[in-house]
């Protein structure tokens, strides 16, 4: 019996481990990098301790750290998560040799299907049905070159070491191929330690269809059904269903049959997944698999009514599968999204920085959350990093149907509030209110395909937003009245005269132009009197007790809402919206230090890995500048003009800010 687990990761599935474990009365150990020393993985963990630098590949990727905890600690077993050391082989076999029970397949199978290519050889040789390509040793650009030539673009160029859309580029044409590939294999050896590639043909508009498995030591191996994973962006998932929309009771059997097959070739023990691309016709070929567990796994959960973890751990502890093939039934649907720090209007830049507000929906049968980070009712909340992944938290839905899953979750989202670093919440609200998506008409161009129903241009602030600002500023120049006496005017800090009430004027400027509010608060600060550009608004008001958050009922419409304001920036989150609003506050300080056209600075914290140009030279707009690595993903600065570099303020390897100025031109 496994008595005491050591979690070799971090975030929200350190969390999410650790939460079954405490449902089996197993105890924790935390390991933590400097930067997640105030994490909450590492709070409710039994015991915790520090494995060195923020920077994964000198804390979470150090093999001889985590086993020397593990050692320390006395933990008899080690689940790795996803991501890091997960689909190590090197990290499975040490656990061994140390006495330790990896909790995932055997070092072999992890080998077997760890190269993307040596994969797709082994399932070649299977009579797994493969997407044409070259998945060979040879990694000269000239050959990788003429590969592709010979597939016929558009080509996919992926990482051979690892997954999560990390190394991997479309070319479109010849011309973009040598570029493509050395940021394809930057990122690689960034991520993965190894730069190997191979070039796929890029299928056009298919679905990302994959299967989950599970595998004991016995040889006992079934599939807990399939999970759409089609709606990606930068070859990344963002929402995740199952099971997946419209597909045959045939093609799904195929399916996972074909993928019990494969785990069994290798030897397989635990949780995994085969991923598949799928055709309109319901043509499926083999793409990889990921031999741990997911990130999506919770939709599984949720129609198969196991808990994976849980079973993981018993297979680690060499217990039978408790259930058979013909023992697994799906029962209704579950849809996932991720909750990310970055910015959907530009490209979906990941960001980073301190949240300074987040509420969360409460979790029930049909809603559950999986998050890393604290919700921060009083004040700032936890530091998404730059140093990893920017999913803030994954919201689960759980339906009798699909339609019912959409519902249950888009309520979830519109309960959801969170600011600081930009994020994706309007985005994904935007996604399950698409005619498209509720039809089930999912593919993995979506996102490019609907950009302009799901990224729609920038729209003016309703008066109903300038209302709810103004009672959000209200709310936070006011004490909060106790329950005991709610009426003192000690309580009011609001405008007053002895004569009763005063009339207060707020601007607001929207690309020029000006919105006023004006507010009367002649019958008390809970009813105040609103116009906005000249229209009044009945309105009441009560704040909350215990939070930032405020109800408000305007013209007989209900509202939720937070409003956080910092000089002139005020963010307001009402009911899933959120909106940026620009307040002329009288008392606000402006900086005269604006940037001219001629700075590009850097969009993120990061690190300089390319330098495109020389001082001096020209260039034309459009023409690719510098490079940025953060996040594990590389940022191309593009010049916004015609020009002159007149002078360059960072090299290569320099490790730079969010707006440091890396080039100027003329």
């Amino acid at each position: 019996m496994i008595k005491k687990i050591l979690i070799a990761n971090r975030g929200e599935i350190a969390c999410r481990v650790m939460r079954t474990c405490q449902r089996l009365g197993i105890k924790t150990v935390a390991v933590y990098s400097e930067a997640d020393a105030e994490a909450l993985f590492v709070e409710i963990a039994d015991e915790a301790y520090p494995i060195g630098p923020a920077a994964a590949r000198e804390s979470y990727l150090v093999a001889e750290k985590i086993l020397d905890v593990a050692k320390r600690s006395g933990a008899d077993a080690v689940h790795p998560g996803y991501g890091f050391l997960s689909e190590n082989e090197e990290f499975a076999e040490a656990c061994e040799k140390a006495g330790v029970i990896f909790i995932g397949p055997p070092p072999a199978a992890i080998l077997a299907m760890g190269g993307k290519s040596e994969a797709k050889a082994l399932m070649e040789k299977a009579k797994v049905p493969l997407v044409p390509g070259y998945h060979g040793d040879k990694q000269e650009e000239k050959f990788l070159a003429d590969e592709a030539a010979k597939i016929g673009f558009p080509v996919l160029i992926k990482a051979s070491a690892g997954g999560g859309g990390k190394g991997m580029r479309v070319v479109e044409n010849a011309g973009q191929f040598s570029e493509q590939l050395q940021g394809a294999k930057r990122e690689a050896k960034a991520s993965f330690g190894d730069d190997h590639v191979l070039i796929e043909k890029y299928l056009v508009n298919p679905r990302h269809v994959e299967i989950q498995v599970f595998a004991d030591k016995f040889g006992n191996t079934v599939y807990l059904f399939e999970r759409d994973c089609s709606i990606q962006r930068r070859h990344q998932k963002v929402l995740e269903e199952a099971p997946a929309p419209g597909l045959s009771e045939a093609t799904r059997k195929k399916m996972g049959e074909a993928a019990v097959a494969a785990a069994k070739a290798i030897g397989y023990v635990g949780a995994g997944t085969v991923e598949f691309l799928l055709d309109a016709s319901e043509n499926f070929y083999f793409m990889e698999m990921n031999t741990r567990l997911q990130v999506e796994h919770p939709v599984t959960e949720y129609i198969t009514g196991l808990d994976l973890v849980e079973q993981q751990i018993r297979a680690a502890e060499g217990h039978k599968l408790p259930f058979t093939q013909a023992d697994l039934k799906i029962n209704g649907h579950a849809m996932e999204v991720r909750l990310y720090a970055e910015d959907p209007a530009n490209n979906f830049l990941p960001g980073a920085g301190q949240i300074k507000y987040l509420r969360f929906p409460t979790e029930s049968d049909a809603v559950r959350i999986d998050t890393g980070v604290r919700e921060a009712p009083f004040g700032d909340g936890d530091t998404i990093s730059i140093h990893y992944d920017p999913m803030i938290a994954k919201i689960i839905a759980w339906g009798k149907d699909r339609d019912a899953a959409i519902a249950n979750l888009k309520g979830a989202l519109d309960q959801t509030l969170v600011t600081g670093p930009k994020t994706n919440l309007v985005f994904l609200r935007r996604l399950l209110e698409s005619p498209d998506f509720k039809a089930g008409k999912v593919n993995t161009s979506f996102i490019k395909n609907h950009e302009a129903e799901l990224l729609p241009a920038k729209q003016p602030p309703s008066d109903t937003a300038y209302a709810l600002a103004v009672l959000g500023l209200l709310n936070d120049r006011d004490v909060l009245p106790s329950a005991q006496d709610a009426g003192s005017p000690w309580n009011d800090l609001s405008a007053w005269r002895i004569a009763g009430g005063d009339t207060e004027v707020f601007k607001f400027e929207n690309d020029g132009k000006e919105a006023v509010v004006t507010v009367s608060s002649k019958k008390g600060f809970a009813t105040p009197q609103l116009t906005v550009n000249g229209k009044p608004v009945s309105a009441t008001f009560a704040p909350a007790m215990y939070d930032l958050s405020f109800d408000a009922k305007l013209d007989g419409q209900q509202y939720n809402a937070v409003v956080l304001h910092d000089g002139r920036d005020i963010t307001l989150l009402h009911d899933g919206h959120y909106e940026e609003l620009n307040y002329l506050d009288p008392l606000a300080y402006e900086s005269s230090d604006n940037e001219t056209d001629g700075k590009l600075t850097a969009p993120m914290p990061g690190k300089v890995v390319a330098v495109r140009v020389q001082l001096g030279d020209a260039v034309k707009k459009g023409q690719p500048l510098v490079i940025v690595e953060a996040m594990k993903m590389e940022h191309t600065i593009i010049s916004p003009a015609d020009g002159i570099v007149e002078k360059i303020h960072a090299g290569v390897g320099d490790q730079v800010h969010e707006k440091y100025e890396l080039i100027s031109l003329k």
